[in-house]
């Protein structure tokens, strides 16, 4: 773990954002639109921000013996700490759902996206939309969290509207699979995602260290 890393834990988080990562037990929640999980665990982050923020957080970081890239990456490694954690839980959900429950009748009649790979590919990327928009964003100004988070909001609901949607499209019915059915489209699916996660975080890293540099503080 990272010096910067240790700091952001310790000094920067909050015992809230901690908690919210227990959202992503929503996953077993029937008749739900289960990826509101996700909205929930990055609430916990950007509350955490929020209180960094009014801490004067940044500026103390900046005043450190270490390169302004290096804040940087010690907020997207707290950020993806959290995120990893919650995506673990819905990991270990999802599976006990795919094996155990996959035959229950609340989850069979549901309407809503069932837990499947596919659904794990989902979260990641909604946590790439965050990564992109609200940390991202946040970088440009290194002060302000209230527009990009609307923004992230805006597009978060209209992504999880759009994936909660899909399985009701003609020829598209697969990527609500229950257990191991379609299990080579699933896990495609899910690469995607993490694929897609990857590359828009690392992505919205670089640009956020170039613009964190051009920031006077």
């Amino acid at each position: 773990m990272s010096t910067l890393l240790r700091k952001e834990i310790r000094l920067s988080s909050m015992l809230l954002t901690w908690l919210f990562i227990g959202f992503g037990a929503m996953t077993m929640i029937p008749g739900y639109p289960i990826l509101c999980g996700v909205f929930f665990i990055t609430l916990g982050i950007y509350q955490s921000f929020q209180s960094a923020r009014e801490a004067n957080d940044i500026l103390y970081s900046a005043l450190l013996p270490v390169a302004k890239r290096d804040v940087v990456k010690g907020k997207y490694q707290f950020v993806m700490t959290v995120e990893l954690c919650g995506f673990a839980l819905m990991t270990v959900l999802t599976l006990l759902r795919m094996t155990a429950l996959k035959d229950a009748t609340v989850y069979r009649q549901n309407a809503l996206m069932n837990a499947n790979l596919f659904y794990l590919g989902g979260v990641l990327f909604a946590f790439g939309l965050f990564n992109v928009i609200f940390v991202g964003g946040f970088f440009r100004t290194a002060y302000k969290i209230g527009k990009p988070f609307i923004i992230y909001i805006i597009a978060a609901f209209l992504t999880m509207g759009v994936f909660e949607s899909l399985h009701h499209f003609p020829g598209l019915a697969a990527v609500n699979a229950f257990g191991f059915d379609h299990i080579v489209l699933q896990t495609a699916l899910l690469l995607g995602g993490a694929l897609l996660y990857a590359a828009m975080t690392w992505l919205s890293y670089q640009k956020a260290c170039a613009d964190f540099e051009k920031i006077d503080l």
